[in-house]
């Protein structure tokens, strides 16, 4: 290159901090890209390309402009996009001369150098070599050039570079985000014209939309990304683009979607956009590629209650039960994986659960859960669970055998995983039969030692599945004690930090006092104090379960003395005054057993529960009524007993003032301001 033009080709040097390649707990970890250097072994026989690719790159450090051009061309006409070739340009210094040749005046050479970078940086070790190189930064600035191409292909390579979070984190902080949504904002004549009907310029924009679209959804895998794509406007623009007739823009943009609506306000803004319907509506496009997208988007947004009944509403269950049927669904597990995730969560609704068992959904769902994929495992479970609410799909899991591979999978290790598959078995586990084969399958002591697994969500989930097995078991009694400390981790539960935890924990205890000898075992394994101690918890739903827990264990022995001395009575007054109308039932009845002690009931009067047990006398819950009104009986009881005492207190002594003494003398007259009234 000569005169203004001319540039000197160097190694860029920029150091790395190795604070770089720590995780931020802003941004969502990514698979990691494993180093493959077997191309630098000299005992490697290598290809002839990686020798001319060798011989190219000195053109290119040494050539003018024209040279250049030339030399690029030759390098596109190799198989770039080979692993050989990609390692060469890296090993022989040819990735520093193409990013410094991006920051020359040429454009056909910026152009030459960017459609190799595209190429090659499909391979994890080129892209970290980019983005170690400050190749990011430069691509970043390319989106000021009035060139389409230079823009489209910088992007591109942005996406391919973007696949871990230390990219991403470059790319954010050099200001990409916002010029990136900036390039999807096309005019709608061009996104709703077919491609062969735009003119070159027309189409220049479009694949400049295209590349952009490509990038945010590479970057949108970090949490701070997807705001700077919220404040830089990227919803309406996303929602415009949504009404292309443009397949691949479509596919890109669902992407972006199905990243972004993991946050609640992506959610409420895809709602307030109205995206719901062009997202069902895309979902029954011929595209199977363009149907994963928009399933792995509806698994996002059917969190929201009104997006799972426009899935219903709008056919959306019925295409995705099709996908589940698709033959290409054995070979490609997307579409599985896809079609499961957004079942699972539409099922959450009781009508679409419905729907889901009139189309046959648990015969087409049992069959996977030996598929060997975790998030088809997941999913399956998950929406396996949430259909089992209803009695119907109960039956059909049973009669469909899908009891037995459900119980396997409580030894698997994936937490999601054992989370539904516990709420599956406890679903299954109302129905009688059912719960046989489920004890029979050992089920019960599986899900009794996940309470021992450290995740809390595991720990719940499986104490949540415990309580309907203890119900409907045939002997639950011996059942839950030929457990060896099972009732002794059951107490020690409830210490743990997690709300709910202790819900579940509390529930299950409730259960286990049925049976009179296991509530003996857990009052000496100290279960009162322990009660005792959460009862001051604010959490609606664990003073729900707590006040049931100790209802039940009220009636044993000394229990409701404890109670009281530990202080739980005056606690659980002021659940009475709970916003939450299902803590008020197994509140009352707490307060009912309590007060079967007179030492309760003074606590009682003491902290003012008569008046808003009386309110409670007049609830639509008869058994409200019924607990409220019989705590009030027991401290009428009281209060009536005291004043019969006093009352004869006093018949007692005014009788023995008037009665003569043992020498037959009439006793004394007591004098005025003497202790003797």
């Amino acid at each position: 290159m000569t005169g203004k033009d001319k540039e000197t080709v160097t190694t860029k040097k920029v150091t790395v901090t190795t604070s770089d390649n720590v995780s931020s707990s802003s941004e969502e970890s990514s698979s990691e890209e494993e180093s493959n250097d077997r191309f630098n072994d000299p005992a490697t026989d290598l290809p002839a390309d990686y020798w001319q690719i060798q011989k190219l790159v000195k053109y290119l450090k040494a050539g003018n402009q024209t040279a250049t051009v030339i030399a690029l061309c030759a390098l596109r006409d190799h198989p770039i996009d080979q692993e050989v070739c990609q390692l060469a340009l890296r090993d022989v210094g040819g990735l520093e001369v193409l990013l410094n040749i991006l920051e020359t005046n040429d454009v056909r050479c910026k152009i030459g150098s960017l459609k190799v970078l595209k190429v090659i940086s499909s391979h994890p070790e080129v892209r970290r070599s980019i983005a170690s190189l400050g190749g990011l930064e430069t691509l970043v600035t390319l989106f000021s050039s009035p060139s389409n191409q230079l823009k489209a292909l910088a992007s591109e390579t942005i996406a391919n570079v973007a696949q871990f979070r230390w990219a991403r984190r470059i790319v954010r902080k050099s200001g990409g985000v916002p010029k990136l949504v900036d390039l999807l904002d096309v005019d709608k004549t061009i996104l709703m014209e077919p491609m062969e009907k735009l003119t070159t310029k027309q189409r220049e924009k479009l694949e400049v939309a295209l590349g952009g679209a490509l990038a945010l959804w590479s970057l949108a895998k970090a949490r701070k990304v997807k705001e700077c794509i919220r404040q830089a406007g990227g919803i309406t623009l996303l929602a415009r683009l949504l009404q292309s007739v443009h397949t691949e823009l479509l596919i890109s943009v669902m992407g972006i979607i199905q990243m972004c609506a993991s946050e609640e306000s992506y959610r409420l803004a895809i709602r307030e956009e109205g995206m719901t319907r062009n997202l069902l509506d895309h979902l029954h496009k011929d595209n199977i590629k363009l149907q994963i997208h928009c399933a792995y988007a509806i698994f996002q947004c059917a969190e929201d209650r009104d997006v799972r009944r426009m899935v219903r509403e709008l056919g959306g269950l019925e295409r995705l039960t099709q996908m589940l049927q698709l033959p290409a669904a054995k070979q490609d597990l997307s579409i599985t994986i896809s079609a499961t995730g957004a079942l699972w969560k539409c099922a959450v609704d009781p009508l679409n659960t419905k729907r889901l068992n009139g189309l046959g959904i648990v015969d087409m769902l049992v069959p996977l859960l030996n598929n060997e994929n975790e998030q088809i495992l997941v999913n399956t479970a998950g929406c396996l669970g949430a259909c089992a609410q209803l009695e119907e799909a109960r039956t059909a899991i049973k009669n469909a055998s899908g009891i037995r591979p459900l119980v396997h999978l409580l030894t698997e290790t994936n937490t999601a995983l054992l989370v539904n598959v516990a709420h599956a078995i406890g679903a299954c586990a109302v129905d009688p039969e059912s719960m046989m084969t489920i004890d029979a399958l050992d089920g019960v002591r599986l899900l009794w030692s996940l309470l021992k697994n450290p995740c809390y969500q595991v720990q719940a989930a499986a104490a949540w599945a415990i309580c309907p097995c203890i119900q409907n078991a045939q002997d639950a009694g011996e059942m839950v004690r030929s457990f060896v400390g099972g009732l002794e981790l059951i107490v020690g539960l409830l210490r743990s930090p997690d709300p709910e935890v202790l819900a579940a924990i509390c529930n299950a205890i409730s259960e286990i006092a049925k049976d009179e000898e296991n509530l003996a075992v857990i009052t000496d394994h100290g279960v009162v104090p322990q009660l005792a101690s959460l009862t001051g918890t604010d959490n609606d739903r664990v003073r729900q379960y707590l006040a049931k827990a100790i209802a039940c264990c009220c009636q044993w022995g000394q229990n409701r003395l404890q109670f009281g001395k530990q202080k739980a009575v005056a606690p659980l007054v002021r659940y009475l005054a709970s916003r939450e109308p299902l803590v008020h039932r197994p509140t009352a009845l707490a307060l009912f057993q309590l007060s079967r002690e007179p030492r309760n009931c003074i606590t009682l009067h003491e902290f003012q529960a008569v008046g808003p047990l009386l309110a409670m006398c007049g609830s639509d819950d008869q058994q409200l009524q019924e607990h409220a009104a019989g705590c009030l009986r027991n401290i009428r009881l009281l209060a009536s007993a005291v004043h019969q005492q006093q009352v004869d207190n006093r018949l007692t002594a005014a009788a023995r003032a008037d009665s003569p003494t043992t020498d037959g003398t009439e006793r004394p007259a007591s004098r005025p301001g003497s202790k003797r009234q």
